[in-house]
């Protein structure tokens, strides 16, 4: 696929055939996202791969109402240190880097016939505790991956492109 076939066909994926993603294929990806840019190069990221059963139901336990995080083969914990600080301009770096690394994530993913679903939803400390993230570090996102049990691509709702496109001024 080519990466515009790949964001046409990427869906957030809440249910799983019961197959588990190989080892060697989580490093493929993640070695390969590791690559997204981030500012001054800081890579403040780093990436729990929680692939146990039981790991996966704790983790899990702190995502409101949604039994679909733990039934994945793999939930990712995407961690940035917040201590980094704000680029110039004066956004914070850590969630925005980390947001770069998860869209490539993603879109690998999709790619090796994989998907995921972005998870902003679950309860900071719980989580942190069942992965043993440093206190000072703040996970981002949960992204559960695994085999689709529904392959097929989903349609998309968008905003038409001249209602976020502006040319020169804001209009």
């Amino acid at each position: 696929m080519d990466i515009y076939e790949l964001i046409n066909t990427r869906k957030s994926v809440r249910s799983w055939q019961k197959k588990p993603v190989e080892r060697a294929l989580i490093e493929k990806i993640i070695g390969t996202a590791r690559l997204a840019p981030s500012a001054k190069n800081v890579q403040e990221w780093h990436i729990v791969a929680v692939t146990d059963e039981s790991s996966r139901r704790n983790l899990g336990e702190g995502c409101a109402k949604q039994p679909f995080v733990a039934q994945a083969p793999v939930v990712l914990a995407i961690c940035a240190d917040p201590g980094v600080g704000t680029m110039r301009c004066g956004q914070p770096r850590a969630p925005i880097d980390a947001a770069i690394l998860i869209d490539h994530i993603t879109l690998l993913a999709v790619a090796e016939g994989l998907g995921t679903c972005w998870i902003g939803s679950f309860d900071q400390e719980c989580a942190k505790n069942a992965i043993g993230c440093p206190d000072a570090w703040e996970i981002i996102e949960l992204l559960p991956m695994g085999y689709p049990a529904d392959p097929s691509p989903a349609k998309k709702n968008r905003k038409k492109l001249d209602e976020i496109l502006s040319w020169e001024r804001w209009k």
